[in-house]
Order: C-alpha cells, then sequence, then structure tokens
C-alpha cells in the first residue's frame, strides 16, 4: 500500500544523488511542486527523463541538479527555447548536460516497454529519419516472422517517476482525468514513486476519462495543492499562461535567473 507523506519526506524518500528521474505531464498536472522540492534538497548527477522537457527541467538543468537528459522535444511552449537547457548544451553552464534524444512515439514505447517487465520495444518510427545516427540507443531489428527491418529502443525503467495528480483516497489510490501523457506507464516502469496530489479523500468518485492508479503500483503520495503551476490540474486550477511568458525573460539572464529561484524556490519552503 501507498504510504501518505509530506512533499519534503517524500523527495528526500525517493529521490537521491545518481538517479534516474522521470517526471512526466503533459501540458496538464505537470509536477512543479515536487522539482522545486528537488532543488531545494540539491540533488545532483540525476538524468532526467521526460518526453517534452519544457519549464521544471529548466529550472532542474539551470541549478546544477542534472547531468543527462533524455527526451523527445525541448522548449517553453507557445514561446520559445529553454535558456538554461541551452545554456548548459551550447557552454555547459552550470555543467555540460549530455542529450539522448528521442521520437515521442520511441519514448512512449519505451515506457510501455518498461510497464510491461520488457527488455525492448519496437517500432517504425524511426526509419528514414537521422536519429539513428545520432542515438546509440536506437538500433535496427529484423522481425524473424517477416524480414522486415525495425527499430529497437531499449525499455525505460527509471530508479524513480514523479507525476502529479488531482486526487487520492486514504488507501492511496491515485485518480488523475483531463489531457493525460504517459504518467500511468512511466509508473509502472519506475523502481519507486511519488504522486503529488491537490487532496486526499475519503472515496473516488468516478470522472470521464480518469485513470486510477492502484495502492500497490505507487510508493509515496504526498498532498501539494497547487503543485502543478504554473501547469494546471483540471477542475482545480488554470494554466498560468502569462508565467510561461514571463519566464523566457527570467531564465536568459544567469543572475537574474539565479536570484529568482532563490527568492521563489529556495527560500519559498511550501507548508508541511
Amino acid at each position: 500500500m501507498a504510504e501518505i507523506v509530506s512533499l519534503s519526506d517524500g523527495i528526500a524518500a525517493v529521490v537521491h544523488d545518481g538517479d534516474t528521474l522521470v517526471m512526466e505531464g503533459f501540458t496538464h498536472l505537470i509536477p512543479f511542486a515536487a522539482g522545486h522540492e528537488i532543488i531545494r534538497q540539491r540533488r545532483h548527477d540525476l538524468t532526467l527523463v521526460r518526453m517534452t522537457p519544457d519549464l521544471i527541467y529548466d529550472q532542474l538543468i539551470g541549478m546544477g541538479c542534472a547531468t543527462k537528459l533524455i527526451f523527445s522535444w525541448g522548449g517553453n511552449p507557445g514561446v520559445g527555447s529553454l535558456h538554461r537547457f541551452r545554456d548548459a548544451v551550447e557552454n555547459s553552464w552550470p555543467l555540460p548536460l549530455d542529450l539522448e534524444e528521442h521520437s515521442h512515439a520511441g519514448m512512449a514505447n519505451r515506457y510501455l516497454a518498461g510497464a510491461s517487465g520488457l527488455p525492448f520495444a519496437v517500432l517504425r518510427g524511426y526509419v528514414g529519419t537521422d536519429l539513428p545516427a545520432q542515438t546509440d540507443t536506437i538500433r535496427p531489428i529484423t522481425c524473424p516472422f517477416t524480414g522486415e527491418v525495425l527499430t529497437a529502443v531499449p525499455a525505460l525503467s527509471p530508479d524513480v517517476t514523479i507525476i502529479h495528480a488531482q486526487r487520492a483516497d486514504r488507501k492511496g489510490n491515485v485518480q488523475m482525468w483531463g489531457i493525460l501523457g504517459v504518467q500511468k506507464e512511466a509508473v509502472l516502469a519506475a523502481k519507486r514513486s511519488l504522486i503529488t496530489v491537490e487532496e486526499i479523500v475519503d472515496s473516488l468518485d468516478p470522472k470521464p476519462q480518469e485513470v486510477v492508479l492502484p495502492s500497490f503500483a505507487t510508493t509515496y503520495i504526498a498532498v501539494a495543492p497547487g503543485g502543478a503551476h504554473p501547469s494546471y490540474a483540471q477542475g482545480y486550477s488554470l494554466r498560468d499562461n502569462a508565467f510561461y511568458t514571463e519566464w523566457d525573460a527570467i531564465s536568459k539572464d544567469r543572475e537574474t535567473f539565479l536570484r529568482w529561484m532563490d527568492e521563489n524556490v529556495i527560500r519559498r519552503v511550501p507548508a508541511a
């Protein structure tokens, strides 16, 4: 059964220096509060994995938490580049950042393979692209039945996956709905997990398009109201579109970025 803990205790329990860390969410339910706690706890040498790294990974990279990124697209949605990500790649500031790039389909299939306990996934999606020449975890494989040459990618089985959801019950069952990505697969693929939620309830009322992660499939639950901000949690909060625009200016300059992080993350400790 999943254990209900504070956010700080949950991060301390599941995220260790040197871990491979997944933080998923697609436009919606992005676990910003958890990412900020990782920064406050000064985790380092992390391999960050995410299909669409955006502002929270820009912050983790800029604060020196990461040495590698496995991804399929990176940017500030609707605005432009991730400046801290670019600075790490182009100038090794604050640390050099190793990159492993895949397609969206490749990443989704890697999570699915990990969740299924398989060593790799097979797909057609890379044929005709130049990604295999850039990424050594993309390999050709011949179908034993038809002889067709396909592409194999290794399963993703991270040390820890962190996601945000709308709610959990007191037994540790987690419920989410709305725009979803690969959160379920990412949790099931991980060795351990932390799910931050808007609230704990006595029972989970059914919702359209819901996904429920059963208590036995998760490790820790932490209550973090507003924990997806500046992204949103359907039924609880709206997307802070203005902040995504503001982040472009904040993150362009190293000193401005560090000052903002100190004032708004490092010294802003959430209530227990």
